[in-house]
């Protein structure tokens, strides 16, 4: 049975979520805190998490910042909030879907159902990560180029992950420290330079000649195909 967490701090909204869900066979789990909300995150393992923005002891968008260091649960938010800005703000910390109050269940249970879907075709797919002579196989934690086996430490391996999973965009230095170090209100800046330049070491690389690890200055990091896009 899917398992639905729902972290809302209305009382009336959130009984009504709870029984329209159960009565449509999912099992449910909800808060109104926050903080108790990634407790259960990181306890009981939820299938896809609903997310109120307003709570009462924690922003929702910390909240998801946090969630997103510790899990890959599926997140919708569910929110009156509908400025574009907040919408386009909140997928890129990490959100899965975002629904504006007021919304039906049939709405929503339709959102459920896509956010899934797309989470276990990516479990099946699972397929290693191609980046020019990069090969990222993130199941079995190993990473060649060229077909040379990279040596990398864990959290090398990890900060590579994180960017190849983006290949082409810039991920920004807050999420990279969030997602690798854990870090999601920021840390420091020269644990992140340090490991960039181990990895652009093992990757025959430099920052004053990038290859595949372009800094955007002020910004974050991309991780590009040398032979499809000059470094910038």
């Amino acid at each position: 049975m899917t398992l639905v967490l729902l972290v809302e701090d209305d009382a009336r909204i959130r009984g009504g979520i709870v029984r329209n869900l159960a009565a449509r066979g999912y099992e449910t789990r909800a808060t109104s805190n926050g903080l108790e909300g990634l407790t259960l995150i990181v306890d009981e393992k939820p299938d896809v998490v609903l997310l109120d923005l307003g709570l009462p002891d924690i922003s929702g968008l910390d909240l998801l910042r946090m969630v997103r260091a510790v899990s890959t649960v599926p997140v919708i938010v569910v929110t009156a909030r509908d400025d574009d800005d907040e919408i386009v703000r909140t997928l890129d910390l990490g959100a899965d879907d975002y629904i504006v109050k007021p919304f039906s269940v049939n709405q929503l249970e339709a959102r459920v159902r896509a956010v899934l879907r797309r989470s276990r075709d990516t479990e099946e797919v699972d397929q290693p990560i191609v980046v020019g002579g990069l090969r990222i196989d993130l199941a079995a934690r190993t990473a060649t180029l060229e077909g040379r086996s990279l040596d990398l430490s864990r959290k090398e391996f990890d900060l590579l992950a994180a960017l190849a999973q983006r290949a082409g965009r810039v991920v920004t230095r807050r999420q990279l420290l969030a997602e690798v170090w854990s870090q999601p209100f920021g840390g420091s800046d020269k644990t992140l330079d340090v490991h960039l330049s181990w990895l652009r070491k093992k990757l025959d690389e430099s920052a004053s000649r990038p290859r595949y690890l372009v800094t955007v200055h002020g910004v974050g990091v991309r991780l590009v195909d040398p032979g499809e896009e000059p470094p910038r």
